[in-house]
C-alpha cells in the first residue's frame, strides 16, 4: 500500500507542507475542496516534492469536462505523471446554493462527466475525434489551436468518490479508481462497497485488478496521554460532523446506529457544533476511526485494508506531532516488508 496525507495550508505555505510530508515518509498528498481551490496547491506541491498528487475531491458538477481535462493535463505534464484526478458529487444543497450549479441525476451525470473527460483525453493523446453526445454534455468541437498535445507520461487516471450502491457500481464501470470517504467501516467496505464494485467490473467486462482503491481512513495516533486526548477529541468531532449528514447515514445504518444521525443533525441546526463530539461514543469512534499508539494503529490498518487499498489516505483532524506520525509510517513499512 501507499500512504498519503492531506496537503494543508494556502498557496503561501503548501510548498513547506508538501516538503514536510515528503520528509516524514508519505508517498502522496491530496487536497479537498474546502477553504482553497483543490488544484492550485498541487501545482506548488509538484514543484517542491516527489509526492503523488491528487484531488480528494474536486467537486465535479460545477465544472465542465473541458475545464477538468485542461487542469488534469497541466498537472500531469508538470508533475511528470504524478497526478490523479479525483472527483466527487457533493450534495444537492451545496451544488445549487454554494456553487450555483444545476443538480440532476448524480449517477448518470457523473458517468457522463467521466466518459466525456476521458474522451477529451483520448482526443489529445491519440487524436481520436471528439464526439460526445448525452443528456448532460455534447462535445464535438476541438480545433487544433486548443489541443495541448499528447503527454509522454500518459494521461492521468480518474478516480471518483462513491458511497451508495448505484454510484459505486457505476464508478467501477467507467473510472480508473474509487475513492472511499473516511466515514466508512470495515464491515460496510467488505459487505457493501466491494460487492458493488465487483458488480460494476462484471458489467463492464473489466478484470478485478483494474480498479484502484483509494481509501481514506480517520487516524487518531498518539504516544502520550495529552496526544491521546487531542487525537480522540478531533476524531470524535469529525465523526459527529460527518454523521450529521443524511447521505452518510447508510454507514451508521449498517451497524444499527441510524438513530444517531438525526440527533447529530439537530445539533448542527442549533449551531451546537461543540456538542457533536459528545454523541460519538467509544464504539462508534473505534469502529470507524483507527486510534491508538503507532504500533497499534499500524497493525489495525494492515488488518483492515491490506489486500483492499491501493492507497491509504490519512485523515487526521487534529494537531499532529511529526515524530508520532513518522513512527506510525515506520511501523507500517515494517509490516509491509514482513508481509512480502
Amino acid at each position: 500500500m501507499k500512504y498519503d496525507a492531506s496537503l494543508q495550508g494556502d498557496l503561501s505555505s503548501c510548498a513547506h507542507a508538501a516538503q514536510q510530508l515528503d520528509a516524514l515518509g508519505f508517498d502522496g498528498c491530496f487536497t479537498y475542496e474546502g477553504q482553497t481551490d483543490p488544484f492550485f496547491p498541487l501545482l506548488v506541491a509538484a514543484e517542491h516534492s516527489d509526492l503523488t498528487l491528487y484531488t480528494n475531491v474536486a467537486i465535479a458538477f460545477p465544472r465542465s469536462p473541458m475545464h477538468l481535462a485542461y487542469q488534469a493535463f497541466d498537472l500531469q505534464r508538470f508533475s511528470n505523471g504524478r497526478f490523479i484526478l479525483g472527483l466527487g458529487t457533493q450534495i444537492q444543497p451545496h451544488i445549487e446554493r454554494r456553487y450555483g450549479a444545476v443538480w440532476g441525476k448524480p449517477v448518470q451525470h457523473m458517468r457522463e462527466l467521466v466518459q466525456a473527460t476521458k474522451a477529451i483525453f483520448d482526443r489529445w493523446q491519440n487524436g481520436t475525434p471528439l464526439d460526445v453526445s448525452g443528456d448532460y454534455y455534447n462535445l464535438n468541437l476541438l480545433p487544433p489551436l486548443f489541443d495541448p498535445g499528447p503527454l509522454e507520461c500518459g494521461v492521468p487516471p480518474i478516480w471518483v468518490g462513491a458511497l451508495g450502491p448505484r454510484m459505486t457500481q457505476m464508478v467501477a464501470e467507467v473510472a480508473d479508481g474509487i475513492l472511499i470517504h473516511p466515514f466508512h467501516t470495515e464491515h460496510f467496505l467488505r459487505e457493501h462497497t466491494i460487492p458493488n464494485v465487483a458488480n460494476g467490473l462484471d458489467v463492464a467486462g473489466k478484470a478485478d485488478d483494474t480498479l484502484s482503491f483509494g481509501v481514506d481512513v480517520m487516524v487518531g495516533v498518539y504516544r502520550t496521554e495529552a496526544e491521546k486526548e487531542t487525537a480522540e477529541r478531533g476524531c470524535r468531532f469529525n465523526l459527529g460532523f460527518y454523521g450529521s449528514t443524511p447521505a452518510y447515514r447508510v454507514t451508521l445504518d449498517a451497524h444499527g446506529w441510524g438513530d444517531l444521525q438525526p440527533k447529530l443533525r439537530q445539533l448542527t441546526k442549533e449551531n451546537r457544533w461543540d456538542d457533536l463530539a459528545s454523541l460519538v461514543d467509544d464504539e462508534v469512534l473505534r469502529t470507524i476511526a483507527v486510534v491508538g499508539t503507532p504500533a497499534e494503529v499500524a497493525s489495525e490498518l494492515h488488518r483492515r485494508y491490506r489486500g483492499i487499498a491501493s492507497r491509504l489516505g490519512f485523515s487526521m483532524p487534529y494537531a499532529t506531532q511529526p515524530d508520532t506520525v513518522r513512527e506510525l509510517l515506520v511501523e507500517l513499512r515494517r509490516l509491509d516488508a514482513a508481509a512480502i
